[in-house]
């Protein structure tokens, strides 16, 4: 196996070279012939010419391969103390049949497909079904409001929904149909047909002529031998479109295209994260997250590995010990999740009482992506586990890792609160407001030399004038990331906040993401948020607020003041940090992410409105009420 070094000098001396390597791991249907398209602007089309299929790659390859009877997804729900599996050749007769379910109705090559599920398999199974056909599906979070699917629905324009009765909360049972209805009735464009999986502890009513149930249409179709076979597509066919938020309050449909991302992700298991054909792998995520589309679903499958669909929660289903007692049962190799889940699970359980449990000796790794990666985090769980901890850093728009450790190259040196190095494809720079490069170990904007590698978005739906505004136009020749941080003289680089959370006190520009990682530090801390709220004198002060672990029972005032007095004694007076206060939760989205500009817009008394993301929205009113008590609101 090569070295990191080596890796990523060989992709800098002959990024083509490099990337028709990695595409000799694909199955294609017509082969590849030109790997790299330019085209204006700096940006790349990858693999043009080309023709390939994901399901084909997904699945059937594998069973052709002989490889059938190998496990390929394991659906286990904490919400119903249920697991079912799935060998590779089970799976892909379901697919087929689902695709023959959906081509009955219509659908077919180019048409958008919106899959609005909860963590269930035949979620998986309704994005393969449209990936065989060529179909482009748009996965919604399940139990999102019925506006913002509204939104989705008019921007996607889909021929066809795929839901389900309903989704699962700890201690209640969230009803999708009455969202999707009203979605509907809201939405300018109107679907054609809605096939709906009944779940047993909520039936919901169809619509006739419009709704079909899931069961009879697929028992139908099996029934008269209708799965067809996987279309050939070309290499730059959209797969998918995945909507993120967008400032304008309009979400951007990101695209992704069949051929660079299926190149991109199968060399990502192997080489990031270590993982071999028939190994576990369990990303803890959803399927309405890129995590859930890239980690979830396709590039364990592509790579021929065993993927687990995992519907529950880090802690309440029913305890702290929920991911160990997963890792435990599915001898699972490699777990990748955000740093939130282990700080819930670290606030129930600090002194890891839940570990000795549970035999957790096939874990080799434990991965964190999502947000930023705290050191005491990280260094918990490797005391807890006794497994390097690696934290990665990528976005919904690249699909996979921009930078990473990547322990199947090699595991190189970690240093915290550093995702490691750029990985091959990627040439990361620090950049001033002018677009200058700065020295290392100086903060600023994070961008990436164009031309993106294979699996990054070509361009947002049906937007091409919103892509190069949202991603090109401020950092000409570079692709812009919106995080801030810094390079280091070994090249490891610090993502220490998003552009916006980059605050400037009294003319100094200071990061509320540093400042957070010093109050982790804080023993009786679980996880914290720093803001910058406006201040007449110096522009904008930051403001902490700190969730304590389970069992605390000091006086909040004292370790208020031992926030305070950790900041002066490690970033300085200069920052003029001057309140935290204790909180009993954060408020965040539901894939774990801290609703840091919502929180400002309550402190500097601005007009907000509800993030849709939001995981409970009653939080916020718990922010406000303490930010009034405490005079800053």
């Amino acid at each position: 196996m090569s070295s990191y070094a080596e890796t990523y000098r060989n992709w800098q001396a002959d990024p083509e070279g490099f990337w028709r390597d990695a595409a000799g791991e694909i199955d294609w249907f017509t082969p590849v012939d030109k790997v790299r398209e330019m085209r204006d602007g700096g940006l790349a089309d990858w693999f043009a010419g080309a023709s390939c299929n994901t399901c084909w790659n997904a699945l059937d390859r594998h069973v052709e391969a002989g490889h059938g009877d190998r496990l390929a997804l394991i659906y286990d729900s904490a919400m119903m103390g249920k697991v079912k599996k799935f060998t590779y050749a089970e799976l892909t007769d379901k697919v087929a049949t689902f695709a023959g379910v959906l081509k009955s109705k219509g659908v077919g090559k180019g048409d958008r497909v919106i899959v609005y599920m909860p963590m269930v398999p035949q979620a998986a199974v309704a994005m393969l079904a449209c990936a065989r056909l060529g179909a482009i599906h748009s996965v919604v979070f399940g139990g999102f409001a019925a506006k913002e699917l509204a939104t989705r629905i008019d921007d996607a324009k889909p021929k066809l929904i795929v839901s389900a009765s309903c989704g699962l909360e700890p201690g209640r049972v969230i009803a999708y149909k009455p969202l999707l209805d009203r979605a509907i009735e809201m939405a300018s464009h109107k679907p054609e047909a809605c096939i709906v999986f009944q779940r047993e502890m909520e039936e919901a009513s169809l619509v006739e002529g419009r709704d079909f149930d899931w069961k009879a249409e697929m028992d139908e179709a099996a029934a008269a031998g209708n799965k067809p076979d996987c279309v050939a597509l070309d290499a730059t066919d959209p797969l998918y479109v995945l909507y993120t938020s967008g400032t304008t309050g309009k979400p951007k449909g990101v695209v992704r295209d069949n051929g660079g991302h299926m190149v991109a992700l199968k060399w990502t298991m192997k080489n990031i994260y270590g993982v071999d054909p028939g190994d576990v792998f369990w990303a803890a995520s959803d399927v309405g997250w890129v995590v859930g589309h890239s980690y979830i679903v396709y590039a364990p499958l592509l790579h021929g590995a065993t993927t687990i669909l995992f519907e529950g929660k880090p802690v309440g289903t029913p305890d702290a010990g929920t991911f160990w007692r997963v890792i435990a049962d599915h001898g699972v190799k490699a777990l990748f999740t955000a740093p939130t889940a282990f700080r819930a699970i670290k606030k129930e359980d600090p002194k890891g009482e839940f570990i000795g449990k549970y035999d957790l000796s096939s874990l080799d790794t434990l991965f964190l992506a999502g947000e930023r990666a705290d050191p005491d985090t990280i260094q918990w769980a490797e005391r807890m586990l006794n497994v390097p901890v690696i934290d990665h850093w990528w976005q919904t728009e690249t699909g996979w890792p921009i930078a990473a450790n990547p322990v199947g190259l090699e595991k190189l040196p970690v240093k915290y609160g550093s995702p490691s190095v750029a990985m091959p494809g990627y040439e990361i720079h620090v950049v001033d407001e002018a677009n200058k490069q700065v020295s290392p170990n100086t903060t600023g904007a994070i961008v990436v030399k164009l031309p993106l590698p294979p699996g990054c978005l070509p361009t947002l739906w049906e937007n091409d004038d919103g892509f190069r505004e949202a991603y090109l136009v401020d950092y000409p020749g570079y692709y812009k990331t919106a995080d801030a941080g810094y390079l280091d003289e070994d090249g490891y680089l610090f993502v220490m906040s998003r552009t916006d959370d980059i605050i400037n006190v009294a003319g100094h520009r200071l990061s509320t993401g540093g400042m957070e990682e010093v109050l982790a530090e804080l023993p009786d801390v679980a996880e914290c948020a720093v803001i910058g709220i406006a201040d007449a004198t110096k522009g904008q002060v930051p403001v902490g607020f700190l969730v304590l672990n389970s069992g605390v029972d000091r006086p909040a005032g004292d370790i208020e003041k031992e926030a305070v007095a950790i900041i002066r004694d490690r970033i300085g007076a200069v920052a003029s940090f001057k309140k935290a206060m204790v909180v009993q939760r954060l408020p965040k989205t539901r894939s774990g992410k801290v609703l840091r500009g919502t929180m400002r817009k309550i402190a500097d008394g601005q007009d907000w409105a509800m993030p849709a993301t939001i995981d409970d929205p009653a939080i916020l009113d718990e922010i406000a009420t303490v930010l009034g008590d405490a005079g800053l609101k």
